[in-house]
């Protein structure tokens, strides 16, 4: 047990999360990582000096499981004597997922109509920020862990992601911090049963229809059991090590575009490929603040259209945008 409280004051320091005296809002499911990570910062709130909150957010796609889970977040706000806010967005769920008031997905074709895991991603972050903004906090601290990490560079890997991507999440991205990132939920699990701590499950974690979820199901049982018992760890590694030679190209993408912001063309194809697909990833990202949905396929067809010998005006459209190339320049353009 302290020897995890003791792992994450070492994160916290070698990632320069935060400094003494911060105020941060803590993002809180009634899950066991979320759990663990509450515990563990009012553990150190005396010791940094933390000033605390909490955010929970009530999608109410699970029925009385979604009401349940709200009503044990606000219990361990009391518990902890942090202030809490509740979100409760307009989320209709399809009436045949619903069993006796308990979201169930029982076919392929019952979950087009049910938001994807990018829709409710936007939802939390949005209400973070806004929680963290209006309280002037100075950061969102999130349970992410190394079982997280692992599912989502494999869930990248399978739709195709960049460079970018395959970086998977990071300890911090802005205003938001992940102190569990190194993590194994096992670890979790461990410290929360000698704490003696209670948590919610969800149970829609089990439905193997969202991708996620067959990754965390299917995918990482089987590669543990077949190929490499420690391969949760084995792709944490892999993902801090893509992440470093991601920042490199990163700073020397962010010269390059500073020097082509016109995006003309003959310019950018004289730069290294990868070098290419990341100055064209900032032209989009300029339009689109959000970019974690364009994929490297989406890139590969901007690229396709930049070396085109036609003569007349092309475009791509992606993600509500439009790529035009005309007279030697790439011109972007919200639809």
């Amino acid at each position: 047990m302290k020897n995890l409280v003791k792992q994450i004051q070492n994160t916290i320091f070698q990632q320069e999360l935060f400094a003494r005296g911060a105020k941060i809002v803590l993002g809180v499911s009634g899950g066991p990582d979320s759990v663990c990570l509450l515990d563990i910062f009012t553990k150190l709130k005396p010791k940094y000096n933390l000033e605390l909150i909490i955010a929970h957010i009530n999608y109410g796609l699970r029925g009385k499981d979604s009401e349940a889970d709200e009503k044990f977040v606000r219990k361990l706000a009391e518990k902890y004597e942090l202030k809490i806010f509740v979100l409760k967005p307009v989320l209709k769920p399809h009436p045949s997922r619903l069993n006796r008031d308990t979201f169930s997905l029982t076919k392929e074709k019952d979950a087009k109509n049910f938001p994807s895991e990018n829709q409710l991603r936007d939802i939390r972050y949005e209400f973070f920020e806004k929680i963290r903004s209006e309280n002037n906090f100075d950061l969102i601290a999130v349970a992410h862990n190394q079982d997280d990490q692992a599912e989502t560079f494999l869930m990248r890997i399978i739709r195709g992601a960049g460079l970018s991507g395959l970086a998977a999440m990071r300890f911090r991205t802005g205003k938001i911090i992940r102190p569990l990132l190194a993590i194994s939920r096992e670890e979790i699990i461990r410290y929360i049963k000698e704490r003696k701590l209670k948590y919610r499950i969800d149970k829609t974690n089990k439905e193997i229809i969202f991708l996620r979820n067959k990754i965390r199901n299917k995918l990482i049982p089987h590669l543990e059991k077949n190929f490499n018992p420690n391969i949760k760890e084995t792709l944490f590694k892999e993902t801090l090590s893509i992440g470093e030679d991601y920042m490199l190209l990163n700073n020397l993408a962010e010269k390059a575009y500073e020097k082509n912001k016109e995006l003309e063309v003959k310019k950018i194809l004289e730069l290294p490929v990868a070098l290419q697909r990341q100055v064209l990833l900032r032209a989009v990202a300029e339009k689109k603040a959000d970019i974690k949905d364009i994929e490297l396929a989406h890139v590969e067809e901007i690229r396709k259209m930049l070396k085109s010998t036609k003569n007349k005006p092309q475009f791509v459209v992606l993600k509500g945008l439009k790529l035009i190339r005309k007279r030697g320049k790439i011109f972007i353009v919200k639809l």
